[in-house]
């Protein structure tokens, strides 16, 4: 058998080999015989089939496998000569070329991507410049009034008035298509509150100037995307009845406000209330400056600076990714012309290339210096935070990572996450200096 292995660079190599007809023939005899003492064949005791007879039943099959076979042995003296190991290798390695010759025998070409070698230099001589971000008190105060009005409970307003943007509107009503009541138009004593676009576009707008005990006929349309199909795009009217406007009383900003908000601490004082939001307001836009700002300028001049192969597969995948979400974005009119143009086709693949490369360029550096600086990210941090957002979204966490499993996500919310911590922990040693 004729073999060659060749490394084209760092990270891709190329074994390539012309397998004999006299080699694939006698793999062939290997597995009928394997086959032979595990078939089950009407007319024969299991394990006592003939190998003729497999070979005749199977013959397809069991060239397949003939070839499947001296692929594997390929594969493994390429990897054996290039001293590449199993642990090394990026995905499958895939058959670039299998030509089949008038004579028998088969010319192979498998092509082999690696796990490059990536030689960081000075990588925290790049990191930016970093400033140190805090919340503005003035902010502070308005998050605690925010909190304050949102925990405070409904209360009817002390004076009668027009309702108005922000207040909650206390109405019956019941809607009529074509002069007939629908079937879930109706409620009594509904709290609505104006400006909340709960309800159907138009409605809200329309209730704002009401008095109490105001009857009025609201005319609204529903959006033809409504859920109820008998109902989208029609016109509707509701005749709505206003019964009291209630508001939202913000509780003083006091330390009795604060220990109610930090419950079960000790010595808690409305200051020791605005320290808590005050910290937690500056970790937040810390978090949105170095992801927002530091970190891409970090990431673009380490893909600049540092140099080394890529997979020349993975870098495919991710011009395919790119170019697939293109075309989700694209009119049928477009998409049709790429059809009819494959060259079209071509020109978008090289435009996505380079934005593409230098992505995948990031995340071999991203792996890198994680190594480099020992940041981990466990299986239950991953669990942790899919967990925390999925009820903060008030989505079942068992489905939602179940769908993340299933979908293949997990690996990729692990690696954004241990750049996050990475790109972080860095970006926090440049502060502190």
């Amino acid at each position: 058998m004729e073999f060659n292995a060749n490394r084209v660079d760092e990270a891709n190599a190329v074994i390539s080999a012309t397998v004999t007809k006299e080699i694939l023939e006698a793999n062939l005899d290997k597995v009928a015989k394997q086959a032979s003492k595990t078939m089950n064949i009407q007319g024969f005791r299991k394990g006592k089939v003939p190998v003729a007879v497999v070979k005749q039943r199977f013959a397809d099959k069991l060239a397949e496998d003939a070839e499947a076979d001296a692929i594997r042995k390929i594969l493994k003296d390429g990897l054996k000569q290039l001293e590449i190991k199993n642990e090394d290798l990026i995905g499958e390695p895939t058959v670039s070329k299998f030509d089949k010759k008038e004579d028998g025998s088969i010319e192979v070409e498998l092509s082999v991507a690696c796990k490059p070698n990536v030689d960081l230099g000075d990588y925290k001589s790049l990191i930016p410049a970093v400033e140190n971000k805090e919340a503005d008190i003035k902010d502070v105060e308005a998050r605690l009034e925010e909190i304050a009005k949102s925990s405070a409970p409904l209360a009817k307003i002390a004076r009668k008035r027009a309702v108005k943007d922000g207040d909650f509107a206390v109405i019956d009503f019941e809607g009529f298509v074509d002069g007939v009541a629908f079937e879930g138009g109706k409620a009594e004593k509904y709290p609505l509150e104006i400006g909340s676009a709960s309800f159907i576009p138009g409605f809200e707008e329309q209730v704002i100037g009401m008095k109490y005990e105001e009857q009025k006929d609201i005319i609204v349309t529903f959006p033809e995307s409504y859920q109820a199909k008998n109902l989208a795009g029609k016109e509707a009217t509701f005749k709505v009845t206003l019964h009291e406007i209630q508001e939202k009383a913000a509780p003083e900003l006091n330390d009795e406000f604060a220990q109610r908000m930090l419950p079960g601490q000790e010595n808690v004082t409305i200051d020791t209330l605005k320290d808590r939001v005050k910290e937690q307001m500056s970790a937040e836009i810390k978090s949105k400056y170095y992801r927002e700002e530091l970190k891409p300028a970090y990431l673009e001049a380490l893909v600049e600076k540092v140099q080394f192969a890529l997979p020349s597969s993975v870098v495919e995948q991710e011009v395919n990714y790119a170019l697939n979400n293109k075309i989700r974005t694209m009119s049928e009119a477009e998409i049709n012309e790429l059809k009819e143009n494959a060259s079209k086709v071509e020109e978008i693949r090289n435009e996505l290339k380079e934005d593409a490369t230098n992505s995948v360029k990031a995340t071999f550096i991203v792996d890198a210096l994680a190594k480099a600086e020992n940041v981990q990210v466990s299986d239950q941090e991953v669990m942790q935070v899919l967990y925390y957002e999925a009820m903060q979204m008030g989505q079942n966490p068992q489905e939602v990572l179940k769908q993340y499993q299933e979908a293949g996500y997990l690996p990729a919310i692990k690696m954004s996450m241990i750049e996050e911590k990475v790109i972080a922990k860095l970006l926090d040693e440049k502060l502190g200096k």
